[in-house]
């Protein structure tokens, strides 16, 4: 109760957490910007993102050839610019293909400015309905997401995991008032449905104890347009994929991420010990679910889950934790305390840092998917000093 003898606190205009925000955000949108504009303009330096994986999955199409072929792939991939070793082949499943295909039709710089575009939309619109959801604050803590490493490295590489960022943030926003359309969004993180198997779980739970069919019948009917598309485009899209993902170069392949960790650790060859953490994890969210299924709310249950589900996944790399930005913007707008502000605006530096001197598959990077985790759950319990009142308004704002 405020009184004479007890005012109001008023908030200062700027604090320390606010200006290393804005910093942290105008530094790294310049850099992304940069990048983006003169890659067009740079002769073959679109070949060095994965974005030409994508592209060269679709000439395949377009020309009826098989998009896992690693020799016509890579042939394409070097007129493109990626450099003489390796390839890189689409691995999303085949329901994914018909997001390539225009691709094919398309010079190789006018496929990356669409693609890229495409991908700024599929990352502010979701900043956009974050934001919305929490009731638009007027503060700067929705920056962050304009900040968030993982998800501007994914934007600059051109992958798909903010397809799946996309799906996620729509079925949040629209799994009440519009079920069907909620539904059918899933169809995106279907793209990457290894980043999503707690999160199914609990999905699934819910949708049988609140009987939400109509979620299921949108989801359904997306996913039954893509396969009918896919096959259209190549009508032996699946026995090839499958026969990729069970290759050598695939089975054989170190991920850094837990999961892998853990095969490798132990046994390489034993692929099904890199599913044991998701599915142990699965097991989790079922009781994670059904131990709040009377109150379940999806903007603040789908937080741990997701955390969960990229700590968990059987294979991830650092770009696909953009996933987790409704989990991190929503534990930065719930925090009581500013300083875990100015502890994951550091974390969001050092990616940045790190991602300038060592490579994509590095084991430097397996601290960020348990960082994520272990910073949500700080930032929601952690309180401001007594000491310190003036931060304490700031965080209340």
């Amino acid at each position: 109760m405020v009184t004479a003898a007890n005012p109001p606190v008023a908030r200062p205009r700027y604090d320390l957490a606010d200006l290393a925000i804005a910093l942290i955000t105008g530094l790294f949108l310049a850099v992304i910007a940069l990048s983006l504009c003169t890659v067009p303009l740079a002769g073959k330096m679109v070949g060095f993102r994965d974005f030409v994986a994508y592209y060269a999955t679709g000439r395949q199409l377009v020309h009826h050839a098989d998009p896992y072929d690693s020799e016509a792939v890579r042939r394409i991939e070097r007129d493109a610019g990626l450099p003489v070793h390796g390839v890189l082949l689409m691995r999303n499943p085949p329901w994914g293909l018909p997001l390539a295909y225009p691709l094919g039709f398309l010079n190789v710089h006018i496929a990356f400015v669409v693609w890229s575009a495409l991908m700024l939309g599929c990352l502010l619109l979701p900043l956009y309905l974050i934001r919305q959801m929490h009731g638009s604050p007027p503060n700067p803590i929705h920056w962050l997401a304009f900040s968030f490493t993982p998800a501007l490295m994914c934007l600059n590489m051109g992958q798909t995991s903010l397809f799946a960022l996309l799906g996620l943030v729509l079925f949040i926003r629209y799994h009440r008032a519009h079920p069907f359309g909620a539904g059918a969004a899933l169809w995106l993180c279907a793209l990457k449905p290894h980043l999503f198997l707690p999160f199914f779980a609990a999905l699934a739970a819910w949708i049988l104890f609140t009987r939400s069919y109509k979620v299921v019948a949108g989801a359904a009917a997306a996913m039954a347009a893509s396969l009918v598309l896919a096959y259209w485009i190549d009508p032996s899209a699946f026995p090839r994929y499958f026969a990729l993902m069970r290759s050598p170069a695939v089975v054989q392949e170190f991920v850094p991420c837990l999961s892998d960790v853990l095969r490798f650790s132990i046994r390489p060859a034993a692929v099904w010990l890199q599913y044991l953490p998701a599915s142990l994890a699965s097991l989790w969210a079922l009781y994670y679910y059904w131990s709040r299924r009377h109150s379940w709310d999806w903007l603040e249950n789908s937080c741990p889950l997701m955390l969960v589900s990229i700590v968990a996944a059987p294979y991830s790399y650092v770009y696909d934790q953009g996933v987790v930005i409704p989990a991190v913007v929503h534990g930065a707008y719930s925090t009581r305390a500013r300083w875990t502000l100015l502890v994951l605006v550091a974390a969001l530096a050092a990616i940045g840092v790190e991602a300038t001197l060592v490579k994509i598959i590095s084991r430097w990077y397996l601290w960020t998917a348990p960082f994520w985790l272990a910073w949500y759950y700080l930032a929601r319990t952690a309180r401001t000093p007594e000491n310190a009142p003036m931060v304490a308004a700031a965080a209340q704002s």
